[in-house]
């Protein structure tokens, strides 16, 4: 009898710590999801992207005078100056009398860094952030607000419950040769990453596997499944995980899938997912469809220049 009431002891113990971890393991999900949601609305989130305008070679004016090539909102001056694109290379002319500073640093004009060879030149006027993008052979000039409506209404991200079954134990597979990962766009444009391989998982007795970019010291997933265009973002959406550990494990934490920005702006020009990144798998985990339907009055964000 002793010995029965013993095992049935350490039974119930093993079982609370095990929902014990579980809490624990829901909680720190939860902590992450509140700061995708606080960088998302923050001055630099996507939520203040108001502005995507394609750029022709040579030169372009910029302003808020419905005249000009590029358009600004009617914060901006009436021209701010000329924006000329040419042999790779981006530079602006200011209108004399036109405030503006690029990174921080007051700015009188000359050349502007594109995102092409990294980090792109960030340039304030005012409320105002704009950065020339290169996508393909093209470039564009990013407008960002950071008194956007769209920050202003956020009606906040939705998740499906955390569940501690989709925070799955795969298999990394090296590429044997360098491989590159490349992505359309939604802008029909094509992004190359590099691929240093895919993760083979399984899922109710089911193998599937991904494709993964490097992202940093990170593997970058880019997907659509089975709840696609039904009850989440019908685009793609996107999972980093760590770097495979020194016995080729990678964790795969679906609770932790987000949207891409194209789910809430549609100046964003996110990568849609390659064909072998489509699983018939439903993953019932992760960032669900955002609906805007339930966003509050505008009002001006926090931090907003007025």
């Amino acid at each position: 009898m002793l010995v029965r009431t013993g095992v049935l002891v350490l039974i119930l113990n093993l079982q609370a710590i095990v929902v014990r971890g579980e809490e624990g393991y829901a909680a720190r999900v939860e902590q992450w999801r509140q700061g995708q949601e606080s960088k998302l609305k923050s001055e630099s989130g996507w939520l203040t992207l108001v502005g995507l305008h394609w750029l022709r070679p040579g030169v372009m004016l910029i302003g808020s005078d419905p005249t000009c090539d590029v358009v600004l909102p009617s914060s901006a001056p009436p021209q701010v100056g000329d924006l000329t694109v040419k042999d790779g290379r981006a530079t602006l002319q200011l209108v004399p009398g036109v405030a503006i500073t690029r990174n921080g640093q007051p700015f009188s004009g000359g050349e502007v860094h594109t995102d092409a060879g990294g980090k792109a030149d960030e340039l304030a006027l005012g409320a105002l952030r704009l950065l020339v993008l290169k996508r393909g052979e093209r470039y564009a000039l990013r407008v960002k607000d950071n008194a956007s409506r769209l920050r202003a209404t956020f009606a906040g991200l939705k998740w499906y419950p955390v569940d501690a079954s989709w925070r799955i134990r795969g298999r990394f597979e090296p590429s044997t040769t360098p491989m590159r990962l490349v992505l359309d766009t939604i802008v029909g444009e094509q992004e190359s990453f590099e691929s240093p391989g895919h993760v083979v998982f399984e899922r109710d007795g089911k193998v599937y596997w991904l494709q993964a970019a490097r992202e940093g010291n990170h593997l970058w997933f880019v997907f659509r499944d089975g709840t696609s265009g039904r009850t989440t973002h019908a685009g793609a959406r996107s999972l980093l995980s760590d770097l495979p550990d020194a016995t080729g494990q990678v964790v795969l934490d679906f609770n932790k899938a987000v949207n891409l920005p194209c789910a809430y702006t549609p100046y964003a020009t996110c990568p849609l997912a390659p064909r072998q990144n489509r699983l018939g798998l439903a993953i019932t985990a992760g960032e669900r469809l955002y609906d805007p339907s339930s966003a509050p009055a505008a009002k001006a964000p926090p931090g907003a220049a007025r």
